[in-house]
């Protein structure tokens, strides 16, 4: 019984030993994987190239003329004769005020113009008959120079009263008020009964016109400055100040279709705000544009005839910067800070960073990482696979 014991356990401990030696032949077998391949991209080289000069800045729509009226007589409102919000034409009524106070004045001085004129002309005869008294010696020379006098003094009374009547008329006249443009109505600022105010010029509506608008928006001193610099140094081309044009992006961040020129530059600087003021019209036929409304404005002050531009995707923007992916020495993947100007269509103004010649990566970048050959491949091209592991 002791010995089929003993050959039972020298059985087990060479099935262990055989085991062991098959586990040990299995891993001297296995292979090491070889590192994949560099990852594919593809790139841009940079060129210089001529690139519109713009700059963008917030702004606000102002009416090309707004004009306020205001009452010009005193008196009660009696009638609104025009609807709020709708466009005038210039002369058309708007408000009426009460005219039986104004009509009253101006019966008042129109007599005062007929008692002056009744006193002008018996003066006027008087003098008549002493200038054929004085010949003949009846009356002497100074009661004629007298009745001269007198027919002066009565003739400008008779012009002070007929200036009366000519400004009584015209009060009567500024009971109907009218629109001194054409244009879009407001809303009045008083209602029927009210008690407006030659002396503090009551408020009454405002209209605007708004076929055309303004844009008025302001750039910085530095800002002002550095593209001054440019111009001077031939950085920037610059043509006729006045064809300057203005592109407006509204509050959707749609761009508005009809583009404007900048009929206004301020050449001084704001102590306040330190800035610089400037000022466009832009067209508004559909009246899309409302005063006070708020839109940028991006204007394109001339031209950089060496600029350079890569496309939008290739550019990482973080709170820190932008950056971009470029292929340096020996196809090795590079981190490139870079300094944006405009974003125009699908690529990005570089003001600074770059350099022609420069291959800066636009498809692949998921895969690259800094500092890590890559394979340049020609765009469309798909990436080549990795080599499948040798057994």
């Amino acid at each position: 019984m002791i010995r089929k014991q003993g050959l039972a356990g020298r059985g087990t401990a060479l099935a262990t030993v055989i085991g062991l030696a098959l586990a040990l032949s299995a891993c001297g077998g296995q292979q090491q994987q070889p590192p994949p391949p560099p990852p594919a991209v593809t790139v841009y080289t940079v060129t210089q190239q001529p690139v519109a000069n713009v700059i963008e800045l917030p702004g606000r729509i102002q009416a090309v003329r707004t004009a306020e009226v205001r009452a010009r007589v005193n008196g009660i409102i009696e009638a609104r004769l025009y609807e709020e919000g709708t466009d005038v034409s210039a002369g058309k009524a708007l408000f009426q005020i009460d005219p039986r106070e104004l009509r009253a004045s101006l019966n008042g001085v129109q007599a005062q113009l007929q008692r002056s004129q009744a006193t002008a002309a018996n003066a006027a005869q008087v003098v008549g008959r002493y200038e054929q008294l004085v010949p003949e010696q009846a009356i002497s020379k100074q009661e004629y120079d007298a009745a001269v006098a007198q027919l002066r003094t009565a003739q400008a009374d008779v012009a002070q009263a007929r200036a009366q009547v000519d400004s009584a008329r015209l009060n009567l006249g500024y009971s109907t008020v009218t629109a001194p443009i054409s244009g879009r109505a407001s809303r009045a600022a008083v209602t029927e009964g009210a008690l407006v105010s030659a002396s503090s010029g009551t408020l009454l509506t405002t209209i605007e016109q708004i076929d055309r608008v303004y844009v008025n928006f302001s750039q910085s001193s530095s800002d002002v400055l550095a593209v001054r610099r440019d111009v001077a140094s031939g950085k920037i081309k610059m043509g006729n100040l006045n064809q300057v044009r203005v592109t407006l992006i509204l509050e959707d961040g749609s761009i508005y279709p009809a583009q404007g020129v900048i009929d206004f530059l301020d050449l001084a600087i704001d102590e306040q705000t330190g800035t610089a003021a400037l000022r466009a019209e832009v067209p508004n036929p559909q009246r899309v544009l409302l005063p006070g409304q708020f839109v940028r404005a991006r204007a394109e002050i001339g031209t950089r005839p060496d600029g350079l531009v890569v496309p939008q995707r290739a550019v990482r923007t973080t709170p820190q910067g932008a950056s971009v992916m470029v292929v340096g020495p020996k196809n090795v993947a590079m981190v490139r800070p870079v300094k944006l100007g405009d974003l125009q269509g699908a690529n990005w103004v570089i003001l600074d960073g770059l350099k022609p010649g420069d291959k800066v990566i636009t498809d692949g970048l998921q895969k690259v990482m800094p500092d890590k050959p890559v394979t340049i491949v020609p765009p469309g091209k798909p990436a080549a696979a990795p080599a499948p592991a040798q057994r």
